[in-house]
Formats: structure tokens, sequence, C-alpha cells
């Protein structure tokens, strides 16, 4: 499965200096995770929205893509679900799961905007699901930068892409998305084995950064 396949290759680049510290929160952030896939999936949207990989104050704290911890709470009302602790744990990069005291900036805007739009949560799912490519946090230096996928360069880094590419094909196949919302340019500029199928498999793409007052317009 793609936590497990992903879980090695990050302790490769570890191991071959690329990066310091990889934290994966598919592994030690499984029971919010799972339940946000319980939620979420299967319930008929046709759009995907897609991030590059979690945030220290989300998904890195919860295992939901672009989470922050009122609207887990509020909106996504998942409460009281253990998370365990990375494997090894940078000093700069403490995990308190659903307790998180900061608000990740990014996965707030994204549901308000989302619960603005369509509502409770139910109907949020009816429209679009969310997922980030590479479930991965990868670190470097002392203070622990948050370096996201298409910063580095390497074999095992090509074998992370690609491995998160066919988890993505397998996403759509299983859900039938038909339109793909990209939240971060760097997100489809990492994925060259999956480009070319957007424009032969009749997905409409579109890259929109948040701030973007036609957020919706391609949903």
């Amino acid at each position: 499965r793609l936590r497990d396949d992903v879980d090695l290759i990050g302790g490769r680049l570890v191991n071959e200096g690329t990066v310091d510290c990889v934290y994966n929160p598919l592994i030690y952030a499984w029971e919010p995770h799972k339940a946000f896939i319980e939620l979420g999936g299967g319930k008929g949207a046709e759009t995907l929205l897609l991030g590059m990989n979690p945030g220290p104050h989300g998904m890195g704290q919860m295992g939901i893509p672009f989470s922050a911890t009122s609207i887990v709470r509020d909106l996504l009302e998942i409460r009281n679900l253990e998370v365990k602790q990375p494997r090894n744990i940078h000093p700069k990069r403490a995990v308190k799961g659903l307790d998180w005291h900061k608000e990740e900036i990014s996965g707030t805007r994204l549901w308000n905007l989302l619960e603005s739009e369509y509502g409770n949560a139910e109907n949020i799912f009816s429209n679009v699901f969310i997922v980030n490519h590479c479930p991965l946090m990868l670190f470097k230096g002392e203070r622990a930068i948050n370096i996201t996928p298409d910063k580095i360069s390497g074999e095992n880094t090509r074998k992370l892409i690609e491995r998160c590419d066919q988890h993505l094909r397998e996403v759509v196949e299983i859900n039938v998305f038909s339109v793909f919302l990209i939240l971060d340019f760097g997100t489809f500029k990492i994925m060259p084995s999956f480009n070319p199928t957007f424009s032969s498999s009749g997905f409409s793409v579109s890259s929109n950064f948040l701030e973007s007052p036609n957020f919706f317009s391609s949903l």
C-alpha cells in the first residue's frame, strides 16, 4: 500500500542525505486519516482537489489533507482519535494530533470556501474530494524546513513521485473523477508520468491558487 511504499523510500532519502527527516502521517495519524476517507470517499464527487504534500500544521498533525484543527473538529466532526508519533521526531516539529494549537492557514482558507459554497461536510464531499499527491513531510536542516518534492532530485525522489503518481491514478479510477483542480502549480510540475494522461482521459484540468476570486469557476 502507499503508506508503506513511500515510508521505505522516505527512509532512503534520509540515508542518502537528500533530506534530514521524514514524517509519514499515513502511519502515525492513520486513525483520523481513515475517518476522513470513510467520511468523504465514495460520495459521488466529480471534482478532485489536489495538493502537493502535507503541511506541518495540517495533515502533518492530523493525517487529513489541508486540515486545520478547528475545521477537523467542527466541520468534519472528527474528534477523539489517537495520533501516534513519527518514528524519528525532529525537535522543531512536534506532533500533537487533533489538539494542535496552530491553524493551517491554507487549510482554513480552503475548507471555509468549501463550506460557504456547499454547506456541511456531506454536501462538500458530494461535490469534491481532496488528496495530496505525496503523503510525506520532508524536512531539511536544523530548523526542519518543510521541503516539497519538487525541490529535491535523484533516483529515490523519482521513485517517490512515480509511486505517488500510481496512487493518484488508482484514486481517479476508483472514484471516476472528471475534473482536477490543482491547488499548487508545483504539484502539476512534479507529476511527469501522470500529466500525459490528463488530456487523453477526458479530464478538465485547472491550476489555481486559493487566493483566486474565481476558485469555484472550475468546479
